[in-house]
């Protein structure tokens, strides 16, 4: 953990790059000529059940293995990466998702593994063997997750165009399907499934471009012959992307999202909703009746003056470089007293990271720069307003205009945002690898009356002003590294030291914030 204030604003540095060297020797000659297909981790997630400080494990998952590994505080030069468990999945089935639970007996760990066969089998990690099988779905699955509340419930997205509840209560081991969402809420297969923090909302989304959030009754305790099936979902719209919706998840109350094609993962809100008020019964959930209506929500069911729009879009964060590829998952970091950090890995062998904290940092930085000169006072220098020390001056070449920079010096973010993001002012560190352009030098001479240059307020502007909800956040780090790297999934440690990115070549690049030498924290550059 970070010993110092300055450690909060640091941002993951890559450790190490993992790479499991396959069996494909001991396959059929026909699967040895598909090996280079096979060969790609497509689902990472850390087991969230360890106590408090342990070392975090987290399950790397390709189409025929589930890699189980320790990561360690070691040394910089010691590879942090330690295989504990091996899974192979000697089938015909090609796994691509992954979820963590835990024995309701024997508190055991838990690894749920699916793909194209349908199935959602279930490995006990500490045995090394396939523990049950979970049968229902009519096609392949694409996504599994389990709920935050409830380490015994499951969700499952398949091709079926449905998502399965299930749970592994054992009064529920003869029908363990508790509830099916399904009606006519998707039209296609689906990619991605995510629950809120607590439990009683899903989202769900694929390839009919659709995100549907639902509201998810109170199950039952006790054994039923039949699942509960819910039609129709509490809010859908088609209008947030305009392409296959690979990858969606709640932020707090807020969704974020990212489609194919897009190159940027956008962070919305539906309008009316909070998971403060009651929980909508399944009857509550709007019909579709007219089919031209490309949004339908139950939280805002009408349009009027004081409520425009059934959705709202807040920001959005570039990810260039993902062409043509699909099925890329980002992933948010987010515990109480913590940054949130969001981490996207794209086709170019480019991680981006995001700390959610900064927009707040900046926008209050602004303010007060804007109120020192109208007030007379210094903005900067001796005297003047403190910076926050990850706030860095840009230097090089001149780009901007002074249009662009009196946009940069603009109010910034509204209060609601500024409440959403969280974090706190001050200074604080953590200048990222793509930040080799700026310098924590004293800025030149400005011309903008706020003590900055108009290149250094664009700069600033590109990365954290949120005031134009349709502009494209730059990253706050980029990292890049050596070869074809395709992300796929980004997996993040319980508390935030560790972040792990997977994707081809059977390759798992580690990342790590607070990293310890000789037990002295690092001090950050």
């Amino acid at each position: 953990m970070p010993s110092a204030d300055l450690a909060e604003w640091e941002l993951p540095r890559l450790r190490a790059s993992f790479l499991f060297q396959d069996d494909y020797k001991y396959l059929s000659p026909n699967d040895q000529a598909a090996s280079q297909d096979l060969a790609e981790f497509f689902d990472v997630k850390f087991y969230p059940y360890n106590r408090p400080g342990a070392p975090p494990v987290f399950a790397a998952t390709s189409k025929k293995h589930a890699v189980i590994c320790r990561l360690n505080q070691t040394d910089r030069d010691a590879q942090p990466c330690e295989i504990i468990q091996l899974i192979r999945d000697d089938s015909d089935d090609a796994n691509c998702a992954s979820c963590w639970s835990k024995d309701p007996l024997t508190n055991e760990p838990l690894l749920c593994v699916a793909g194209t066969s349908s199935n959602i089998k279930i490995y006990n990690v500490k045995q090394g063997k396939l523990a049950k099988t979970l049968v229902g779905h009519g096609g392949g699955i694409n996504d599994i997750v389990t709920s935050p509340a409830n380490p015994l419930i499951i969700a499952s997205a398949s091709d079926d165009t449905t998502i399965r509840i299930w749970s592994l209560a054992p009064a529920h081991e003869k029908q363990p399907c508790v509830c099916i969402l399904g009606g006519e809420s998707h039209s296609y297969d689906l990619l991605s499934v995510a629950f809120h923090d607590n439990g009683r909302y899903l989202l769900s989304t694929g390839h009919d471009q659709v995100i549907n959030l639902w509201a998810l009754p109170e199950f039952p305790t006790e054994h039923i012959d039949i699942p509960i099936v819910i039609q129709y979902p509490h809010f859908s719209s088609s209008e947030i992307h305009n392409n296959l919706v690979d990858c969606v998840a709640f932020h707090g109350d807020l969704i974020l999202s990212r489609a194919c094609h897009e190159d940027t993962i956008v962070l919305w809100q539906v309008e009316g909703f909070s998971s403060a008020d009651p929980i909508p019964g399944p009857l509550d959930a709007p019909t579709p009746t007219d089919m031209a209506k490309q949004t339908r929500s139950y939280f805002a069911p009408t349009l009027s003056q004081s409520r425009p729009a059934m959705f709202t879009r807040l920001a959005q964060f570039h990810t260039p470089d993902c062409g043509v590829q699909f099925f890329m998952r980002f992933r948010m970091f987010h515990a109480p007293g913590k940054h949130p950090i969001l981490a996207f890995a794209n086709a170019k062998s480019k991680t981006f990271f995001w700390d959610f904290a900064r927009f707040g940092s900046y926008s209050r930085y602004m303010a007060e720069l804007r109120e020192a000169r109208e007030a007379g006072r210094p903005s900067v220098g001796e005297g003047g307003v403190q910076k926050p020390a990850w706030l860095m001056v840009k230097r090089g070449k001149k780009t901007a205009t002074a249009a662009t920079a009196t946009g940069a010096a603009g109010d910034g973010t509204t209060s609601l945002r500024s409440f959403v993001m969280g974090g706190s002012g001050g200074a604080g560190s953590g200048a990222g690898d793509k930040e080799s352009m700026v310098s924590a030098s004293p800025d030149p001479e400005s011309v903008t009356g706020l003590g900055h240059s108009r290149e250094t307020l664009q700069a600033w502007a590109e990365m954290y002003d949120l005031s134009n909800p349709v502009g494209q956040i730059k990253a706050h780090r980029t990292v890049q590294v050596e070869g074809g790297f395709v992300g796929r999934q980004v997996g993040w440690s319980p508390e935030g030291e560790w972040c792990v990115v997977v994707g081809n070549g059977n390759r798992a690049l580690i990342y790590q914030r607070w990293a310890k030498e000789k037990g002295v924290a690092t001090t950050i550059a």
